[in-house]
């Protein structure tokens, strides 16, 4: 199935990581960076920060892919509802573990305008054998890579190796620092928005 223009974003959903929840600073920058600015309605995206339900529920065990997937679909449904935008217009995504259920999601048939993957997390640590990609060649959206150059989840060579089997188009942007850049939030919340911004 090749590659198709994908519509106009109008929502961003956004996603923690396993040890954050909705609150992640990352996240607040980049809602901070799209949603409309004040006075002009029409500007920008709407944004839904969620948490998953393992947060909710005050455990520290991550849900289970099958769990966090559907889940998400019913937080998409819950902003589209919320901000009137068609299911395809909705971007996904998230940092390190909220991405890769997203990217996943999407791969299973969520609709969606893009995929934003801050640091994914391409293989754990020490497990480069280990690899997160099967779902790749499912994902025919614009996909946005934002990570650390030392990331131990996955280095810059594993990824460019990895994303060629995505069909949708790829944008790469690495940071200085590991899975967790710090200080650049303002750094990711642009690239994001340019990105964002590129698909309009």
């Amino acid at each position: 199935m090749p590659s198709r223009p994908s519509p106009v974003p109008a929502a961003l959903l956004l996603t923690p990581g396993a040890g954050a929840d909705r609150t992640h600073h990352t996240l607040v920058a980049i809602e901070k960076a799209v949603k409309p600015r004040r006075g002009e309605p029409e500007s920008g995206l709407k944004v839904g920060r969620v948490d998953f339900p393992y947060r909710k529920a005050g455990k520290v065990a991550p849900d289970k892919a099958p769990a966090a997937v559907a889940h998400l679909g019913r937080e998409a449904a819950k902003l589209v509802k919320r901000t009137g935008c068609a299911p395809d217009q909705l971007v996904l995504g998230g940092r390190s573990y909220g991405g890769r259920m997203c990217s996943m999601a999407v791969a299973e048939g969520l609709p969606a305008a893009g995929l934003v993957l801050l640091s994914y997390p391409l293989h754990p640590p020490g497990k480069p054998d280990n690899l997160r990609v099967e779902h790749f060649p499912q994902l025919h959206v614009p996909v946005l890579f934002v990570s650390g150059e030392k990331d131990p989840f996955g280095s810059p060579e594993e990824l460019a190796t990895h994303v060629r089997a995505i069909p949708g188009p790829v944008t790469q942007v690495w940071l200085k620092g590991g899975h967790d850049p710090r200080n650049q939030d303002d750094v990711i919340a642009t690239a994001v928005k340019d990105w964002l911004d590129s698909l309009g």
